[in-house]
């Protein structure tokens, strides 16, 4: 397992971020030395550190610092760190298919798990939005439910990349109305990453430093 001196990487982040969540993560699954800044997304953006505004681009995090280099999105800065870490990067047969679940979950559950958690914990929705909402959550935590029930992780050789975007905020499914239960083989396949080394939960990981 390869790693980087202290100083050499900062993670910007936020509590309640699954996307920031992904990257801390890999971060303390590999054991990679970092150093991590929570960023107050309540706080407007122009009073926000203004090295965090300075390096992320999108003002939005997570944005993670390598040598002074700023790299933004989320499952961009997977790519990355698994290239740098050579960890969670499957086998090589197997990249295109870690690059199409890692494009699935950002337009998938990466969006309808998140924004239905978000419009029942702090900004109320029309019942219509949270209907199409939950609709498409449960889509996609059936695609899910389909692939696991062949395979213990989204690639046969193990956890990579994919499996840690897409499980990012399925850790938080009761906050959004939601039970890993009612599709066995995603409760079996969160459990199993549950049981890696170093595997730390999204409240934890994501509070402090």
């Amino acid at each position: 397992m390869r790693t980087t001196p202290p100083s050499s990487l900062l993670l910007y982040g936020s509590a309640g971020s699954g996307h920031s969540y992904k990257v801390r993560s890999l971060l303390l699954l590999t054991e990679t030395p970092h150093r991590y800044q929570p960023i107050a997304l309540d706080t407007p953006r122009a009073q926000r550190p203004a090295d965090f505004v300075a390096a992320s681009q999108f003002g939005e995090v997570p944005v993670l610092i390598d040598d002074g280099a700023a790299y933004c999105q989320s499952n961009a800065i997977l790519v990355h760190l698994a290239q740098r870490t050579s960890a969670f990067c499957g086998a090589p047969s197997e990249r295109s298919a870690i690059l199409e679940w890692l494009f699935w979950e950002t337009n998938r559950i990466g969006f309808s798990v998140p924004n239905l958690r978000f419009a029942l914990r702090w900004v109320p929705q029309t019942a219509e939005v949270l209907a199409y909402l939950r609709e498409r959550a449960m889509a996609d935590l059936a695609t899910l439910n389909e692939t696991l029930a062949s395979s213990e992780f989204l690639v046969p050789s193990g956890p990579t990349i994919a499996d840690l975007a897409s499980s990012a905020y399925l850790f938080w499914l009761p906050e959004a109305g939601l039970a890993a239960e009612d599709f066995p083989h995603v409760a079996r396949w969160l459990n199993s990453l549950r049981a890696l080394p170093g595997w730390v939960h999204p409240n934890d990981a994501m509070a402090s430093a």
